[in-house]
């Protein structure tokens, strides 16, 4: 025995393994920051800047005597009390209510007839669907404003040449409808491409299960198409929620056909562009803009988060 053993003294442990070094882990750290330092420049350029500075704006108003000066929430005090934007704000909200259920409907039976495999051409259906959304919103605008046209378009042809009485779809009372229908043409394929999606996830399993049990297509629509859904269209009302308090370009293009039914502040993005490039209300037309942002936020988080509580109930 070695003295130290004798001495009652544990010998000392041979080189065990080498601690585990940190320095790799920091780098791997920092290499991934620096994948993705491309997309935070580019985010923080042309999305946080821009929010920045309309709230900078916001905050401040053009006088006659001193300039520019620092005004505080004054120009959100007189968005609030501004009768042009909360009517603007109430026909989009109109336009919400009644054209996104109707878009998503439609949406939603193509894409479980596409889905039930009973439709004949299905893929060249599905492409012939989706084709619209891949037309510009302006072009599209141009196209059925030259249909809505009571004088030059295919509603005065059919007027002529039928002896027909139709109605002016570009008249006061229908423009909004007019401009719903653009844009369910627009978008309800894009909205049938999210809905066919979530479809072709669904598990084949549960098909044949409730197939085995004697369901019928209905029954398998509402029990388990439909529940497999939910997570979709919660995702498909908020896009729509979004474009439609961002309403601009087709009442924009056709404000030129109707001047007497669309006016500057038809929509409240169109009253932030009038007063920022036909008024040079710059700071004002930030406070429309910001006010606009939040309130679009509150209700597109108010959605999202009542639907995620109606998935977990399921």
């Amino acid at each position: 025995m070695t003295a130290t053993a004798q001495r009652g003294v544990p010998p000392r442990a041979g080189p065990g393994p080498a601690p585990a070094r940190r320095r790799p882990a920091a780098r791997r750290r920092w290499a991934g920051l620096g994948f993705i330092a491309p997309f935070l420049a580019v985010f923080a350029l042309v999305f946080l800047a821009p929010i920045a500075y309309s709230i900078h704006l916001s905050l401040f108003r053009e006088r006659l005597v001193g300039g520019n000066s620092f005004v505080g929430l004054d120009n959100y005090t007189e968005v609030l009390h501004d009768q042009q934007f909360w009517s603007s704000l109430a026909r989009v909200a109109l336009f919400l209510a009644v054209q996104v259920p109707i878009m998503l409907v439609i949406a939603l039976a193509i894409a479980l007839a596409i889905d039930s495999g009973r439709l004949y051409g299905a893929g060249f259906f599905r492409i012939t669907v989706f084709l619209p959304y891949a037309v510009p919103a302006v072009v599209a605008t141009l196209m059925w404003g030259f249909m809505y046209g009571p004088r030059f378009g295919l509603v005065g042809s059919l007027n002529d040449r039928l002896g027909l009485a139709l109605p002016d779809p570009l008249s006061p009372h229908l423009v909004l409808a007019s401009i719903g229908n653009i844009v369910t043409w627009e978008f309800v394929g894009y909205n049938m491409l999210i809905f066919y999606s979530a479809l072709r996830v669904v598990p084949a399993t549960l098909y044949e299960a409730a197939e085995i049990d004697g369901a019928g297509q209905w029954r398998i629509i509402t029990a388990i198409k439909l529940p497999a859904l939910r997570g979709a269209g919660v995702i498909a009302t908020i896009f729509s929620i979004i474009g439609s308090f961002q309403l601009f370009n087709e009442p924009s293009v056709l404000q030129g056909l109707a001047p007497n039914a669309i006016t500057t502040s038809f929509t409240p993005n169109m009253y932030a562009y009038s007063l920022s490039f036909s008024g040079q209300q710059y700071n004002y037309s930030a406070a429309v803009a910001i006010v606009m942002g939040v309130l679009t936020m509150v209700v597109a988080y108010v959605v999202q988060l009542r639907g995620l509580r109606g998935a977990e109930a399921v």
